[in-house]
C-alpha cells in the first residue's frame, strides 16, 4: 500500500512541479493548425472521392 502512495505523490509532484504546460496562445495556435490540417485532408479526400466516382461513372455507365 505504501508504494502506491509513492507512486501517487510522484506522479503528483511531476504533474505540478516539472511538466510544461502549455500557454492559453500556444493552445489555440495549435488548435487552429490541426483545424487547418484537417479541412485541408478533408478536402484532399473528397476531391479523390469526387474524380473517382466520375472515373468509374464513365467505365460502367448506368
Amino acid at each position: 500500500m505504501k508504494k502506491i502512495v509513492t507512486i501517487f505523490k510522484e506522479s503528483y509532484d511531476e504533474l505540478v512541479h516539472k511538466v510544461s504546460w502549455p500557454t492559453y496562445a500556444e493552445l489555440t495556435s495549435s488548435a487552429v493548425a490541426v483545424l487547418y490540417a484537417s479541412l485541408l485532408i478533408a478536402l484532399v479526400v473528397f476531391i479523390m472521392d469526387f474524380c473517382f466516382q466520375n472515373i468509374m461513372e464513365f467505365v460502367y455507365p448506368h
